[in-house]
């Protein structure tokens, strides 16, 4: 069991500056978290998006079998999304995540906020970082093309 606050909590802030304008981030941020998902390495990632208040986001395995990551707490399009749950992790965690697209100019940024708390291991502390670089740089290239 953990013994120190900075092994319970977890606080993850990315921004990125896209090319394009708010809506299409939105619907390319929408399929990146959805069916367009991918992992580090390219292959898919079979996750569903119910994109309006409690709907679910959830890993699909087929067969009725799967991974309920989240629930969607708040959503306004184009702007904002919350989803709250365990995500990834399957043990004693809960997650807030806030994806937040603000216009800059002709582009939009996004600011994704990733906060946790509960025995979250070194495995998932470490790779959410990249995995979340992973996801913003495919919102990012999926919009600008």
């Amino acid at each position: 069991m953990p013994t120190d606050l900075d092994s319970v909590f977890l606080l993850v802030r990315k921004e990125i500056d896209i090319a394009a304008p708010q809506a299409v981030v939105w619907d390319s941020m929408l399929d990146q978290i959805g069916p367009g998902a991918t992992m580090g390495d390219g292959s898919p990632m079979p996750l569903k998006l119910e994109p309006w208040p409690g709907g679910r986001y959830f890993r699909d395995l087929g067969n009725n079998a799967g991974h309920l990551w989240a629930h969607v707490q708040v959503i306004k399009p184009p702007a904002l999304l919350e989803l709250h749950g365990p995500l990834m992790m399957s043990y004693a965690a809960i997650s807030h995540v806030q994806y937040r697209l603000t216009p800059e100019g002709r582009g939009t940024r996004l600011t994704l906020t990733h906060r946790a708390m509960g025995e979250i291991s070194p495995e998932h502390r470490d790779g959410v970082q990249k995995g979340w670089q992973h996801f913003l740089n495919r919102i990012r290239d999926r919009a600008q093309r």
